[in-house]
């Protein structure tokens, strides 16, 4: 288990373990547990009622931040003619074909947050796999990164469109904005998102879906928030 330092064990100190927290309050305290010199995300880790081992009930989806995450979201997309104009149009950082898919290949090349491909570049960008998959970049069209409509997917992901999907324990993780955020907009991206992830439920998970919700900041503990919050 991964040691903590001296700070990070001072603010624990704020957190009742027992307690599960409404979320106003757990807002307020996460970022009173903040000690880092940067302006840390605020994260949301969700604990779900499916069976990670069973590929119809992993959850790979996204949902819109009504405030965004904070930062600039960085675009490639991999369209020509027509397509690769409007990505440009609409603000994509790197548009490309053959030789963006090079790039990636031979450079291992991943300067980028989100990887939008248009459906007639998934036979080469498909080759990727090996350097796009495990850093959850490959393009799919459950996540809306396999698209016609490539203007739209990029106007939507840098407006605070996000993509969540479950880890191999059947949790899923995501920023929810930065502690500089006003605490209403924090609270209004957790409600928006909490809300279209609860409307992911695959049809063959039984029971409650969403079971535990916890707030932290990237270098903080995690707050439980209370069953108000977790729908």
């Amino acid at each position: 288990m991964a040691k903590h330092g001296k700070k990070y064990n001072e603010v624990k100190k704020l957190v009742d373990r027992t307690k599960f927290y409404a979320l106003d309050e757990a807002i307020e305290l996460v970022k009173k547990m903040s000690y880092a010199k940067f302006d840390e995300s605020v994260e949301v880790h969700v604990q779900l009622g499916i069976d990670a081992t069973k590929s119809d009930q992993n959850v790979r989806s996204t949902v819109s931040l009504p405030h965004g995450i904070g930062k600039t979201v960085r675009i490639a997309v991999f369209a020509t003619g027509d397509k690769a104009k409007e990505a440009k149009d609409m603000g994509a950082d790197f548009v490309g074909a053959g030789d963006l898919v090079e790039k990636v290949m031979k450079e291992g090349w991943t300067d980028f947050d989100v990887a939008i491909a248009a459906p007639d570049m998934m036979k080469d960008v498909g080759k990727l796999g090996k350097v796009l998959g495990p850093k959850g970049l490959m393009p799919s069209p459950k996540a809306g990164t396999v698209t016609a409509d490539i203007g739209n997917a990029v106007k939507e992901f840098k407006a605070g469109r996000i993509e969540v999907r479950n880890d191999k324990t059947g949790n899923v993780h995501f920023p929810v904005g930065k502690k500089s955020f006003d605490d209403i907009k924090i609270k209004e991206n957790i409600v928006a998102a909490l809300e279209q992830l609860n409307k992911l439920k695959p049809t063959t998970s039984k029971g409650k879906f969403i079971k535990k919700v916890t707030l932290a900041l990237t270098m903080s503990p995690g707050v439980k928030l209370d069953n108000s919050v977790s729908l």
